[in-house]
């Protein structure tokens, strides 16, 4: 017996350069258990756009396996060409993005440089994205966080450890 369809392809990962910024376009497929395809694109680790589409219509074709993986290529190679287009070029990528080894200027403080407002209306899979980082709404405690949030940081992982061993760190 034929083993069963349950991803086209693990996924699409590509990094291109544009406009002096590295683009890191990522595209998954969730599977037929959750049939969508998501397609994000990164710039310095923060996500700037994402695109889901299902494809719950699609389950019952005989070639599924090959829809899927066209679909995928299609999103992925449209994320690509906006890119390239310049559809992202006036967006600012939230300025918590550095290079690795890179330390945060201490102007910056604990609440980050918030991304700045857009000239233009933003695509619908930039929207997208930034929905999803709205904060989670508040539980029965008036939490926004399920759990951790004191140990929940804005320092990157270098600075937690510089600070650790220059004897800076918290009692």
């Amino acid at each position: 017996m034929a083993k069963s369809f349950d991803r086209a392809v693990n996924g699409f990962n590509h990094n291109i350069s544009h406009a002096g910024r590295v683009f890191h376009v990522q595209t998954e497929d969730s599977g037929v258990n959750n049939p969508s395809i998501t397609t994000h694109l990164f710039v310095g680790g923060n996500i700037l756009a994402s695109k889901k589409t299902s494809y719950a219509e699609l389950l019952k074709a005989e070639n599924l396996q090959e829809l899927v993986r066209q679909l995928m290529e299609d999103q992925h190679k449209q994320m690509l060409r906006n890119v390239v287009s310049g559809v992202y070029d006036n967006l600012d990528s939230a300025a918590r993005a550095y290079q690795p080894g890179q330390l945060a200027p201490a102007a910056e403080g604990k609440s980050g440089t918030k991304l700045a407002p857009p000239r233009e209306p933003l695509p619908p899979e930039v929207a997208a994205a930034r929905a999803m980082s709205a904060p989670p709404p508040l539980n029965e405690l008036g939490a926004q966080t399920i759990f951790g949030e004191d140990l929940i940081s804005e320092k990157s992982l270098d600075e937690v450890i510089l600070s650790y061993l220059a004897g800076e760190h918290e009692s």
